[in-house]
């Protein structure tokens, strides 16, 4: 059982200051962001069959607030989705100053993705990204703004006096690089100051009212959050959200997931060259490791594919969230004599800048020439080791990672696209361009060319908000910059964190000489090989003026796109049932009995369920029978026990069924039980209008 209050002993040693007032406002939410969970594709994989036909876990957005004494604040948000999109953060800070006029900003909210891969795509608004899901979907747009929005102003109506401690632990057996030859690239000297060729590290700020009470705890780990593969089509919020349900579910006795006033969330970091399919890749069909540099099979031995721990890829899903979830728990019980917690303190800042990535030119200093090198952007494009995907999620054709030489095939292909120009093609070599994107204007951007670069200062931790996917290495260096840049700019000693997929996405950063590889990180790092020097240059210049308290130049926003978005993705038409049924209608009854680790299969005739996301309900829910007048709730739509597969029966008349699936778990109490399906259905003259459906009750035994 979870410790509510840190006791006085525990107090006194992480801060020595207890009998003092707070120097912090902070308040944590969560509010539900799930979208379409059918016929709408998954964001991530760029898989076009990866259509979503149901539900598995509920995707939420979990924030903290956080406001010193003189009345600086900072908004923080971690959401279970791919990334971050800068339309949808334009409208989430939109609907924030209507309500709260210019206290949220561009400058002080940040809002981070966890990376699934398993979540309703396109809400990005930049084609490359929203071709695979058909284009721009209102529907998930509108889930996910009025979600983001909503765990914002549950974490601003529930500021309090508190204060915030920072800690951090290692966690192992949790994630693999996934581009080791690419990483060898980097000096041997720098590689040997790190133990492993991931990070290893979770890092947590843990939220406390003043009466010492825990209100919730952040962390940040670097891992793709892809256990789910990409022939995954139920929504579900993956390793990062599974460990987020275990947090939660610890401190929030009683609730349903997605309820009670603790919030747990993990966070994304540099997990570019990451994976969580740590028994590594093997060709699929002979079981023979993959060539290290390719990450390709011989003829006939299929597809190069790294798997989890598990026996499938649910299981492996529920270890590395576990392992996560454990490592955050082993911090939050820390006794005080062996606490390596220590309390924040310090002012509350910020600083934000738009760059124009493709127009970038600096210069910083080169080790081996001593001497200054000039720097430059390119405009965004694709390599061709870009479309072999990676060992979480192959690609097409007959792509291989670490191409470094063109196709002329492939080259004419391209340039009826649209081509590079000579000038394009010297910018980013060794990259063989396959897609110009950064030439693409039709119907609208194909990739973004200003991004978001911004710094949340929180007393002694600074969050760093990157707009992208930075490697290992790449991130490490970043986080050693901006701590240097703070120590000899306020003279006092930081740590840094990196938020990955920040704000706004533009694909990958990886260090100049994992560029030289080419293998997926570095064909999709689309500003060429300078990229994360740029971000190096950026981001200390950031650094220091926050530090001295000085503005710098908004630059130039990102063009407003809303208004010209294209989609192939049609609504419901109408909904149909058999004769002799209606919707509800329980085609398939549940067993009379069940005992612990069977699974409960029910089947109800359905509407689609797109006429309603049920935002914040649920489309069903596993009822416990406590008396002859009362059932309780024991499980819903966002328990990581059940599933809902939606199956459409006859497209012509549109007839479908809503498969309910319930893995009786260990924990489960024995008695008396019942499913209940509430849903829906469009009617073929207009109008949506509701409907309910309950099985028969069975019991569940002990045995």
């Amino acid at each position: 059982m979870a410790n509510w209050k840190f006791s006085l002993i525990t107090l006194l040693a992480l801060s020595g200051l207890s009998c003092l007032a707070s120097a912090y406002r902070v308040g944590v939410g969560r509010a539900d962001i799930t979208g379409p969970p059918v016929e709408i594709n998954f964001m991530g994989y760029a898989n076009i069959k990866q259509v979503g036909r149901g539900l598995h876990t509920r995707t939420f957005a979990r924030a903290f607030v956080v406001e010193d004494e003189k009345g600086n604040r900072v908004a923080f948000v971690s959401a279970d989705c791919g990334m971050m999109g800068y339309g949808l953060k334009r409208e989430v800070v939109k609907r924030l100053q209507a309500r709260y006029g210019n206290i949220y900003t561009i400058e002080n909210v940040a809002i981070s993705g966890t990376h699934t891969h398993g979540a309703p795509g396109g809400f990005l608004m930049h084609l490359l990204y929203d071709i695979s899901i058909l284009g721009f979907v209102p529907q998930t747009f509108e889930a996910m703004a009025q979600g983001l929005y909503l765990c914002i102003k549950r974490a601003t109506d529930n500021l309090v006096d508190g204060r915030i401690y920072f800690s951090k632990t290692i966690v192992l057996n949790a994630n693999i690089n996934r581009s080791p030859t690419s990483y060898l690239r980097n000096p041997a000297e720098e590689r040997a100051q790190y133990e492993h060729d991931t990070d290893k590290t979770l890092a947590q700020l843990r939220f406390v009212d003043k009466d010492n009470n825990l209100l919730g705890a952040f962390n940040w780990y670097a891992v793709h959050a892809t256990s789910m593969n990409n022939t995954n089509k139920l929504v579900t919020s993956d390793n990062m959200g599974y460990a987020a349900l275990l947090l939660e579910k610890e401190y929030n006795p009683n609730k349903m997931p997605g309820k009670g006033k603790f919030v747990g969330a993990f966070c994304s970091s540099n997990l570019g060259d990451v994976s969580p399919n740590i028994m590594g890749p093997k060709c699929s069909l002979s079981g023979n490791e993959c060539d290290i540099l390719t990450s390709h099979c011989p003829k006939g031995e299929g597809e190069c594919f790294a798997s989890g721990p598990g026996r499938d890829m649910f299981e492996s899903t529920q270890i590395i969230g576990q392992r996560l979830a454990e490592g955050a728990l082993s911090l939050l019980n820390e006794q005080s004599q062996e606490s390596t917690a220590r309390e924040v303190t310090g002012d509350v800042r910020f600083i934000h800048q738009f760059v124009d990535m493709p127009n970038y030119n600096g210069s910083t200093y080169n080790p081996l020439t001593r001497k200054l090198d000039k720097i430059r952007g390119c405009q965004p494009a694709m390599g061709y080791s870009f479309a072999a995907g990676t060992t979480d999620g192959p690609g097409a054709f007959s792509f291989e990672q670490g191409t470094t030489t063109d196709n002329p095939m492939w080259n004419f292909v391209r340039d009826f696209i649209v081509p590079p120009t000579q000038e394009d093609i010297k910018c980013h070599e060794p990259k063989p361009i396959l897609l110009a994107t950064g030439r693409a204007t039709f119907p609208y951007e194909w990739q973004p060319k200003i991004v978001s670069n911004q710094i949340l200062k929180i007393g002694d931790v600074i969050i760093a908000a990157v707009p992208c996917e930075f490697t290992t290495m790449a991130g490490r260096r970043l986080r050693n910059q901006i701590r240097a840049a703070a120590s000899a700019a306020g003279g006092i000693d930081t740590e840094v964190i990196i938020a990955g997929l920040t704000n706004i996405y533009s694909s990958y950063t990886v260090t100049p000489e994992e560029y030289q590889a080419q293998r997926y990180e570095a064909a999709s790092t689309i500003f060429g090989p300078h990229t994360h020097t740029i971000y190096m240059d950026v981001f200390e210049r950031l650094t220091k003026a926050m530090m001295h308290n000085q503005s710098v130049d908004a630059g130039p926003s990102p063009p407003y796109m809303n208004d010209v978005m294209l989609s192939l993705n049609t609504g419901v038409l109408f909904d149909g049932h058999p004769i002799g049924t209606d919707f509800g209608y329980v085609k398939t009854q549940p067993h009379k009995q069940y005992g612990i680790n069977d699974t409960v299969r029910v089947t109800f005739i359905s509407g689609n369920p797109r006429n309603n996301l049920f935002t914040e309900k649920t489309y069903f829910s596993v009822e416990r029978k406590i008396n002859e007048d009362r059932w309780k709730i024991t499980y819903t739509d966002a328990s990581w026990e059940t599933k809902m597969v939606w199956h459409r029966t006859n497209t012509i008349l549109g007839f479908s069924e809503l498969e309910i699936i319930w893995n009786i778990s260990p924990q489960t109490l024995p008695g008396e039980y019942r499913i209940r399906h509430t849903g829906e259905y469009k009617y073929i003259l207009g109008g949506k209008y509701p409907y309910e459906g309950l099985t028969h009750s069975f019991t569940v035994t002990e045995d």
